[in-house]
């Protein structure tokens, strides 16, 4: 067999499949293997260029291949997509990963360490227990609303709830007090959990150096500081801040022809939780004008007076994002630089 230059490996549950190509991109191995099989097989290959597209259990297997003494290349999947030929199966899948990763300008995705999917596993955690306790205060709002109360649509009632029924006045029915009661106690569990999942960020943020720096940043606290951890792997990912503002979606989208530039709204591609965060954090930045023009000067002013407030949000949002990837290349603090 001819040396393999080029190892696709599309990923699977429980089956790999892998297409093998030599320098001049022939193919020159095709296998089917089992999760315990491909890691015998990659233990005892040579050294060669292992390419896979950037997704569920691909960092896991891109940190193996490293320890086996391989390159790993991840690639985004909508930038394999181009290169499947005919009808899809898994083994053309991976002949495709194998083609684009020769591309001299693809893009790749930095292998992330197991510190950073532990974050993004309590992030993910946390996100979810949010999402179910939305959907527990709807449901006692629609309890109590089949029963002729409009329940306000606060945490602070929410926490009250038994005391905001008693000041209602209206009669309850004994079953009925007996499910509000359980979700009441089930919406208060979930409170306990998310403070038990923030502990968690506040304290990797306390004790990482990185984080710390990123949260000198205005608007930055300890979820921003701590999503910036697990979903940037490398800044040199990234060519300059703008381009990493461009990857969390905070730039216009473009729609150019025939010479005439056209941009429309912000592009919204990308990561969404980082995206999200940051303009969180610019609205907070924003609440307190006077400090906002102490950090990044009177353009803000300019811009307000100019723009409406949500476009002024986002180029805010965009900035404290190229300043994020500042302090990811020079390791250095957030300093105010505001011109005279």
């Amino acid at each position: 067999m001819s040396t393999i230059h080029i190892l696709g490996i599309d990923i699977g549950k429980s089956t790999f499949h892998l297409v093998g190509h030599d320098s001049s991109g022939r193919e020159v191995c095709r296998k089917k293997l089992s999760r315990p099989k491909i890691i015998q097989f990659l233990a005892k290959a040579e050294s060669t260029t292992v390419a896979m597209e950037s997704c569920g259990g691909s960092h896991w297997l891109a940190r193996k291949c490293k320890e086996f003494g391989h390159k790993a290349l991840l690639i985004p999947p909508q930038y394999v997509r181009p290169y499947v030929k005919t009808n899809k199966n898994d083994f053309i899948d991976a002949d495709a990963i194998a083609e684009a990763s020769t591309r001299p300008s693809m893009r790749f995705v930095s292998v992330k360490t197991e510190a950073s999917q532990v974050i993004s596993v309590i992030q993910r955690i946390r996100s979810s227990y949010l999402k179910d306790r939305t959907a527990c205060m709807s449901r006692i709002g629609s309890m109590l609303l089949e029963f002729g109360m409009a329940f306000p649509n606060s945490h602070s009632k929410m926490k009250t709830l038994f005391q905001w029924l008693a000041e209602h006045g209206e009669p309850i029915p004994p079953m009925l007090l007996l499910e509000l009661r359980d979700h009441h106690d089930y919406y208060l569990k979930l409170n306990q959990l998310i403070l038990t999942q923030d502990k968690k960020l506040k304290d990797i943020v306390l004790n990482d150096e990185l984080a710390q720096l990123l949260k000198t940043i205005p608007g930055v606290g300890d979820l921003t500081a701590s999503r910036c951890l697990s979903d940037i792997s490398n800044a040199s990912d990234f060519k300059n801040g703008r381009h990493l503002a461009a990857w969390i979606g905070l730039v216009p989208r473009q729609h150019s022809t025939g010479g005439q530039t056209k941009l429309l709204g912000i592009s919204k591609r990308g990561n969404k939780g980082l995206r999200e965060l940051f303009i969180h954090g610019a609205r907070a930045v924003l609440v307190r004008p006077e400090k906002a023009v102490a950090s990044f000067g009177n353009w803000i002013l300019e811009l307000l007076s100019r723009k409406p407030y949500n476009v002024v949000v986002v180029a805010l949002a965009n900035k404290l994002a190229r300043i994020a990837w500042s302090i990811f290349s020079t390791k250095q603090v957030f300093e105010v630089r505001v011109q005279a």
